[in-house]
């Protein structure tokens, strides 16, 4: 019997467990394929389908002008999302009073909403009511509307008490141009709904996000910046925008690419979301909440410590020429 050379049976041996290799590793990706996604990718996935307005800045904030000219207009439905010591203090005509925490149920209760062209929440500072006008929207509410600087833009008392006395300069010097490169993709927030469809996993998510105070996702600047580590920071603003940043924050542009990144950010840490007023990242911080990941906003945003370098170069800084002397009610 003629012998098998030594290399020749090395080489049959090397080959039958590369080929068990291959089998192994298509098993594995097989098997990976077939796995059923989780209750986070199936939410991000119908999010990423039906709400557009997360993806740009095309976000729905309008003016307290228009709110005025249409005080009348019967298809404007106006939400004041303040306490009621405030609302008795001086209100907009024909708005409504409600908690924060029983939107929802108004909405599906008390208010008909498709009967309206736009309904327009309001707070103090057009912070609160772009928070919650983004958990209505995701709920499907696609009519709600924030007004911008809330009610700070109405008359100038209401200013004295939010945004005038908020308003600072304090570290406009510490601010650096070097943009921090984004990691990799990393895991998800595991969401423990116990539900399988994707509207049921929002609305329980968003009954969560209701019963919790809007104040406990606020970070102020000064907390930021004397303890940077403490915070995963996101700057959400078009990059001709930027006239420097928060050392060690991330720069995501308000476009299509911000679904696409969300899997770079930390599960571990706190994540803070800012841009000029607060406003526009309280959209993207309701977002990211509702999604499990663990989000809050910049108070006042970048005005609450560069307000006059906004100023300086045209950009959206709170100042006298917002404020109108409009009526209200008392």
């Amino acid at each position: 019997m003629k012998k098998t050379p030594f290399f020749l049976l090395v080489l049959s041996i090397c080959a039958t467990v590369l080929f068990s290799s291959f089998t192994s590793l298509d098993n594995v990706i097989e098997q990976d394929n077939n796995t059923p996604p989780d209750e986070f990718e199936i939410l991000l996935n119908y999010l990423k389908s039906n709400n557009a307005f997360i993806n740009g800045e095309s976000l729905p904030i309008i003016m307290a002008d228009e709110v005025r000219k249409n005080i009348k207009n019967p298809k404007f439905h106006l939400i004041d999302i303040r306490t009621e010591a405030w609302f008795e203090y001086g209100h907009i005509k024909n708005a409504a009073n409600v908690k924060p925490e029983n939107l929802l149920t108004y909405f599906e209760t008390s208010i008909k909403p498709q009967d309206f062209d736009k309904i327009v929440l309001i707070c103090y500072s057009g912070q609160s009511a772009a928070y919650y006008s983004s958990l209505l929207r995701l709920a499907g509410y696609n009519n709600v509307h924030s007004m911008k600087w809330g009610m700070s833009s109405w008359r100038e008392d209401f200013a004295d008490n939010a945004w005038n006395k908020n308003i600072k300069n304090d570290y406009a010097t510490k601010l650096e141009t070097t943009e921090k490169t984004k990691p990799e993709h990393t895991s998800h927030p595991k969401l423990n709904t116990g539900k399988t469809e994707a509207k049921e996993i929002l609305k329980a998510r968003l009954e969560t996000l209701f019963a919790t105070p809007y104040k406990e996702y606020i970070i102020k600047s000064i907390d930021i910046f004397e303890n940077p580590d403490n915070y995963y920071i996101i700057n959400y603003w078009d990059e001709d925008k930027c006239t420097g940043h928060i050392p060690g924050t991330l720069h995501f542009q308000p476009n299509a690419s911000f679904s696409d990144n969300l899997l770079t950010l930390p599960t571990n840490e706190k994540i803070v979301v800012y841009e000029a007023t607060g406003q526009k990242a309280a959209y993207i911080v309701a977002y990211l909440n509702v999604l499990g990941y663990n989000a809050g906003n910049l108070a006042y945003g970048a005005n609450s410590f560069m307000n006059e370098l906004l100023k300086e170069h045209g950009l959206d800084a709170f100042s006298k020429k917002e404020i109108n002397m409009f009526p209200v009610i008392e």
